[in-house]
């Protein structure tokens, strides 16, 4: 059983629940995911199995897309619905004025493009072998440095049905991210108060979007069982073949196919030139994925970097 599944992880449940879960529901211990999210988000988690597994890398850096709900008036201790209230970083007065639609556009806008982000102490990233939240446990500040990261999009999605004042005060915005892998949306969602003068946290995350994996195609943990059941799951399967057509793909011949699975390089015609250095490349025997290759353009060769088929 080898291939890509597509969940939609419900809330309540950390990332590695969820592959235990569905480690014991198909009966397959190799199972692993291209990318975490929070307990208190759902969407879309994929998972590599079996083999698939050795496709990580050239999965899990793929562009995320977001739906959610950002909370103005008060910031958290982790960023989100799930921790404890602090201090409005705002006076009473302005935490609780009417935003013109323009001013939260303007902020928000200010913030799509190349940014700077602190990874938030609640949050998996390791720092001297242990993770920041493990830290923030302890009650421990750590020191973390900014990383580069890309918001595309970042927009309401209803500006013209206006935004939900809560009693207490505090606005909430339905929102849309479009962003690279590696970024915080609850780290976007407390920048933007900050930009608009107040504390703000994220109380809803839904990623709808993992690369090219949609929310569409994607299966409750309750689907997944019901598929098992009936000896289904192979539809629910998609090949590693399948989950990297975006890569350039060269048909090996039997020669070829084996020095592609005894790590041998292949010599390049003069019609690949096109191709970057490095650039990987899925090397293919009649629809199978047999390893994904990297470019050797000084040499002329495909080195296969990561041997996924078998003879």
């Amino acid at each position: 059983m080898d291939g890509v599944l597509i969940i939609d992880k419900p809330a309540g449940m950390t990332s590695h629940d969820v592959v235990a879960r569905v480690r014991r529901i198909i009966d397959q211990r190799r199972i692993g995911h291209t990318g975490t999210l929070d307990p208190f988000a759902t969407g879309v988690l994929v998972l590599l199995v079996g083999r698939a597994t050795r496709i990580a890398q050239f999965l899990s850096g793929a562009e995320k897309e977001y739906e959610g709900i950002i909370r103005l008036g008060y910031a958290t201790d982790t960023g989100d619905i799930t921790g404890n209230r602090l201090n409005s970083l705002a006076t009473e007065t302005q935490s609780h004025r009417d935003f013109e639609k323009e001013e939260i556009e303007s902020a928000m806008s200010s913030l799509r493009g190349e940014i700077e982000q602190i990874p938030p102490m609640y949050s998996a990233k390791k720092i001297a072998g242990r993770k920041l939240y493990e830290h923030a446990r302890r009650g421990e500040e750590v020191a973390r440095q900014p990383v580069g990261v890309t918001i595309h999009e970042f927009a309401s999605l209803a500006p013209d049905e206006g935004f939900l004042v809560n009693d207490d005060g505090s606005l909430d915005i339905r929102v849309r991210v479009v962003c690279s892998a590696g970024t915080y949306i609850r780290t976007l969602a407390e920048d933007l108060g900050r930009k608009l003068g107040m504390g703000a946290h994220l109380i809803e995350l839904r990623r709808t979007r993992a690369g090219r994996f949609g929310i569409n195609a994607a299966l409750t943990l309750g689907r997944l069982a019901e598929a098992c059941e009936r000896n289904s799951i192979s539809d629910a399967l998609i090949s590693p073949h399948q989950a990297l057509s975006d890569l350039p793909v060269i048909e090996l011949g039997e020669d070829e196919l084996r020095r592609t699975l005894h790590g041998l390089d292949l010599a390049m015609d003069e019609t690949d030139q096109q191709l970057d250095e490095g650039a990987p490349i899925r090397l293919s025997k009649r629809g199978e994925l047999i390893a994904i290759g990297k470019f050797d353009r000084e040499r002329r060769v495909v080195h296969p970097a990561v041997v996924v088929g078998h003879s």
